[in-house]
């Protein structure tokens, strides 16, 4: 009777690849390339791992393919145009997937992925990329709505004070009435008091 088949996967073994690969490179140990960067008069050489290159990079694969034969134990590949400090970033993204860069610096990492023809590095930058122009337009609507809602209580206090106004001219007429109690309007309209016209009622009777 056949067993079900069952799955044998781990999650931690890319990173720990990664890692180790990327502490071999360090160390120098099992490094078969050698790449030397120059710009502006600057030079430097890092060393690292063909393999490696080769599946992060399609340059350095058809490099890596197309030569022709290894002239000493190992190869070596000159990059021109290239900062060292922007190819020192590019090693270690390849080798850790990870890197910390300033933020103006990431177009210029995009470059180099673009150059080098990095795939995971090129989307990286794009999406930091998108965010931080995100925040931007976030902080400058923040800061509009902000200046609206300032100019918005500044013309408030004018309009505060005429319904002000206005409530106390209400309340000034209701509680003060044009005639008051013993004014004219409250006498009869022959001019005489009440107690003058009862009287001459009463000699009338």
């Amino acid at each position: 009777m056949e067993s079900n088949a069952v799955l044998l996967e781990s999650k931690s073994s890319p990173i720990n690849l990664l890692n180790e690969m990327h502490q071999l490179r360090l160390l120098g140990h099992l490094c078969d390339v050698t790449v030397s960067v120059e710009y502006q008069g600057v030079r430097a050489e890092f060393v690292a791992h063909k393999a490696v290159l080769a599946a992060t990079s399609k340059f350095f694969k058809e490099v890596f393919l197309n030569e022709k034969g290894v002239d000493g134990p190992r190869t070596n590949v000159f990059l021109n145009e290239v900062q060292v400090a922007d190819f020192a970033s590019f090693l270690e993204f390849v080798y850790t997937a990870k890197v910390e860069v300033e933020e103006d610096r990431v177009q210029r990492m995009l470059e180099i992925a673009e150059k080098l023809k990095c795939l995971d590095l090129s989307e990286t930058c794009f999406q930091l990329k998108k965010q931080m122009l995100e925040s931007v337009l976030l902080e400058l609507q923040n800061f509009s709505e902000s200046q609206n809602s300032e100019e918005e209580s500044a013309t408030q206090p004018g309009i505060l004070l005429e319904s002000k106004a206005a409530a106390v001219a209400e309340a000034d007429q209701v509680d003060c009435p044009l005639d008051p109690p013993g004014s004219p309007g409250d006498r009869p309209s022959n001019g005489a008091f009440p107690e003058m016209s009862a009287t001459k009622s009463k000699e009338k009777t």
